[in-house]
């Protein structure tokens, strides 16, 4: 079930954002709201599953992992648990989407050279339910991944819900 973000939720989101160490109270005090209001708003965003978890970011760059494509992978009828377990199995697969269209499933692949690039690709190519796959390579980054933009859109239609808030100056 959706979880509706109002003004509130999302200026805790950016303060969350801009300052990731930052305690309840250092929030309250960015936010001019009551440590209660910030409290109880960050654990319903977690109990909706808005806030997924407080692990940090991780640049596969600077940890010596530069070289990333996404592959595009077709896969057998059927074979889509076989080939998520083997997907797991890879370690240079960062991620996977189950998708529309002319392939199945997209892969974001990363790994220290074009060496080991091509190992992962070849892993890939090993499985029995893979039927053809198709990599891009990525040159550079043109946008990090982001997600307030996107609940901006919505969020500024709604009021806050807390009666303590108080827009900050």
């Amino acid at each position: 079930m959706a979880h509706p973000l109002d003004a509130l939720d999302l200026a805790l989101l950016e303060a969350l954002r801009d300052h990731p160490r930052a305690g309840d109270l250092e929030l309250s005090r960015l936010l001019s709201v009551a440590r209660a209001t910030v409290q109880s708003r960050l654990a319903r965003l977690t109990e909706a599953g808005v806030v997924r978890g407080w692990s940090p970011q991780v640049s596969l760059e600077a940890a010596g992992f530069g070289v990333a494509a996404y592959v595009s992978l077709e896969i057998a009828q059927g074979a889509l648990d076989s080939v998520r377990e083997e997907l797991l199995a890879i370690p240079g697969v960062v991620e996977a989407f189950v998708t529309t269209g002319t392939s199945d499933v997209l892969c974001r692949v990363a790994a220290a050279s074009h060496a080991g690039l091509q190992d992962v690709l070849l892993d890939l190519n090993r499985s029995g339910s893979v039927v053809r796959s198709t990599s891009v390579m990525v040159l550079s980054t043109l946008i990090e991944p982001r997600v307030l933009p996107l609940l901006a859109t919505t969020a500024a239609e709604r009021s806050p819900r807390a009666p303590a808030y108080r827009s900050p100056t």
